[in-house]
Parts: structure tokens; sequence; C-alpha cells
């Protein structure tokens, strides 16, 4: 079973840090997910008989690190979902790119999903779909950059980066050339800010890095 060690926890939420490799949500592999993980941590923490509820309010693809924030009662399910449909949610990831891509940008596409994968379109079929980046660190024909997402269309940073010529490092899908360790990719959802459900106030929760992540990446967030 997959340790929890919660980012953020109270009465409405658990804040975690999802590491690579792990579901979200069970699928047709059968393997572990990080919301049955989640949900076996509550009840042997708290001792809590029969099923446990916990809902999912928005996901991270398997090979993505960072932060998850589940809702421990049904009203703050609601809340945060609601929230969510109106994009007062900020979600910053930070990515590793092959290439140099300008030092800040707007990318604004429209993306249709096909299957397990999707692609930009020019077809009204597409979601619109945007996000902002800027460039943090240019070493070695690699860059950190931060993206700031305006919407959550399926995989839309890994199509959008690809799109413009600098694909995620270890996205062999969406055309990297580059490994990345564990079979993972070079993206990490960096921080979460929400309203709280219940109380209202702005939080924001940071995940760390996994370990597999550069040295030099991992020591600016500490710095």
């Amino acid at each position: 079973m997959l340790t929890i060690h919660p980012l953020y926890l109270d009465n409405h939420l658990l804040v975690v840090c999802k590491p690579a490799g792990i579901l979200i949500q069970s699928d047709i592999t059968g393997d572990l997910s990080l919301l049955e993980a989640a949900r076996h941590y509550l009840k042997e923490t708290f001792d809590k008989p029969g099923n446990v509820f916990l809902g999912m309010v928005h996901r991270l693809d398997r090979p993505v690190s960072g932060v998850v924030v589940f809702a421990k009662t049904s009203k703050a399910a609601s809340r945060l979902s609601d929230q969510f449909r109106k994009k007062t949610v900020e979600k910053k990831y930070w990515a590793l790119v092959e290439g140099k891509p300008p030092k800040s940008g707007v990318l604004s596409n429209r993306i249709v999903r096909e299957g397990v994968n999707s692609r930009i379109t020019n077809e009204t079929i597409g979601k619109e779909a945007d996000l902002s980046f800027r460039r943090i660190l240019y070493s070695n024909n690699t860059s950190l950059i931060e993206i700031v997402l305006g919407t959550g269309r399926h995989h839309q940073i890994r199509v959008q980066l690809a799109h413009i010529g600098f694909p995620i490092i270890g996205d062999f899908r969406y055309g990297s050339k580059v490994k990345f360790p564990n079979r993972a990719l070079a993206l990490h959802a960096r921080s979460v800010t929400i309203n709280h459900p219940v109380r209202g106030k702005r939080m924001i929760f940071v995940a760390p890095l996994d370990t597999i992540w550069p040295e030099e990446v991992k020591n600016i967030q500490t710095g």
C-alpha cells in the first residue's frame, strides 16, 4: 500500500502529493490508485468503520507528479468542483522541456481528444485550451518552465508544448526523444490554490518534487 503523507488535512480536505507512476483512480489494470491509498489512510488513521467517503475533484495523468486535492465530504466535493468549473482555482505546473522556449508566452489553441491521445486542431469540434508559461532555467538544451493553466483539457500541457517544438522530457507520445527516470514525465503539478470549501479562505498547497528530478531544479524550490 502506498504511504500517504498529507500536505494538508482537516475535516473537509485531504491534500497529498501524487508520485509519478501512480494512478489517481483505479482503471482496468487493477493497479493501486492514489484514491484507494488515501481512503485506506483515512480509515486507518481515524479508525473509521465501513466505507470512507473521499471525493475526487481533479485529475493528474499517471506519469505526472504533484498536488492532488481530495474532498472529505460531499459538500466540500460539490463546492470544489464548482470552483474548478468557474476557473477560480489556480494550477501551476513545472516542466522540463527540450530546447529553449521564449522567456514567457501565452498559448491558445483548440484541442480534440482522440482515444488516449489529444491533438491541436483548427476544427470547431476542438475545445479551447489556454495556458501561460515562463522560463525559469536553461541548461544543456533543457529548460525548466512554470505553467499556469487557464483550462484543463486532456493532455493539454503536453500537447501544446509539443506543438510549439518544446516537448516535455520523457513524453515519447508527443515527440520527446529524451528519457526521464522511472518512465515518468518531467511534469509536476507544483501548486494548487483554492478557496476553502467551508471557511472560504484562499489557500495554496505546494508539492515537493520527486527525488528523480535534477538537483539544480530541486534547489530552486528550496532556495
